[in-house]
């Protein structure tokens, strides 16, 4: 035992990463996070990374690219099939967004979340209560969202805490295109939680359907069923991109950390 209290203390040391109150531990290399797009390195009538998308989440208008961040399962298949590279992966990993038109990415910035109403952040800012449910996902979401709770990310120091009961929770964060057999589940739980309570969407599934996308035995995700307040696309999306995604929505970003290109 005094071996393993030496090892933790005076060989691996303070594990915890600083962030937000400073940038956060770097991805690794093979991360792919927010897409960078030049539609002017598109070839003319050229459909290569739209025809490859697993999801039709590319679509091209008028000579320009955009990317529905809630359909893309961050595949390498459009990068792979453009023939001018057209389309890369950044590192960033600052992808939560409130709305769900604000997914339909051109390029552009990213309407990054906004924190709830002054109101709710007094209630909810130093003490949140989440029910997870996994309504029929392949337990990628969940596995990252379990990573939360790791000694890297300590969420439990945000006063965010995952509960075993909706009717102890203030919101739900769901996993997963919501099967035919969890939809009711899932209406129940949500019935269950006590006002003022929001959902979490977390991944493509979970969003829109995923790879599930329109198959008749899913709802193709959270909001074809319940209002959604925040939207964490990936597939899955990284830890950090989940942690950057609640810590938006309590308002407890306070300084922007873009990470360091490739």
């Amino acid at each position: 035992m005094l071996h393993i209290l030496y090892e933790r203390l005076n060989v691996q040391g303070y594990r915890t990463m600083a962030y937000p109150a400073a940038p956060p531990n770097p991805p690794p290399e093979r991360f792919r996070g927010l897409p960078v797009i030049d539609s002017s390195k598109c070839p003319p009538n050229c459909r290569e990374c739209v025809d490859a998308c697993p999801t039709s989440a590319i679509t091209q208008a008028d000579g320009k690219l955009s990317i529905d961040l809630g359909r893309c399962l961050f595949c390498p298949d459009c990068t792979e099939a453009c023939p001018e590279n057209a389309i890369a992966y950044s590192q960033d990993y600052r992808l939560a967004v409130r709305n769900r038109e604000d997914l339909v990415y051109d390029g552009r910035a990213v309407r990054l979340a906004e924190s709830l109403d002054e109101k709710s952040r007094r209630i909810f800012g130093r003490s949140l209560k989440l029910r997870q449910v996994s309504a029929a996902g392949c337990n990628g979401c969940e596995a990252d969202v379990n990573v939360l709770s790791t000694v890297v990310f300590d969420l439990g120091r945000f006063g965010i805490q995952f509960v075993a009961s909706p009717r102890h929770a203030d919101g739900l964060l769901i996993t997963g295109p919501v099967s035919q057999n969890m939809k009711l589940a899932l209406e129940d739980c949500y019935a269950c939680t006590p006002a003022p309570k929001f959902v979490i969407a977390v991944g493509a599934c979970a969003i829109s359907g995923g790879p599930f996308i329109d198959h008749p035995e899913q709802i193709n995700g959270a909001a074809s069923s319940l209002k959604v307040d925040l939207y964490i696309p990936g597939c899955p999306p990284h830890p950090l991109t989940i942690l950057d995604g609640l810590l938006r929505l309590i308002g407890r970003i306070e300084h922007e950390f873009p990470p360091a290109a490739k």
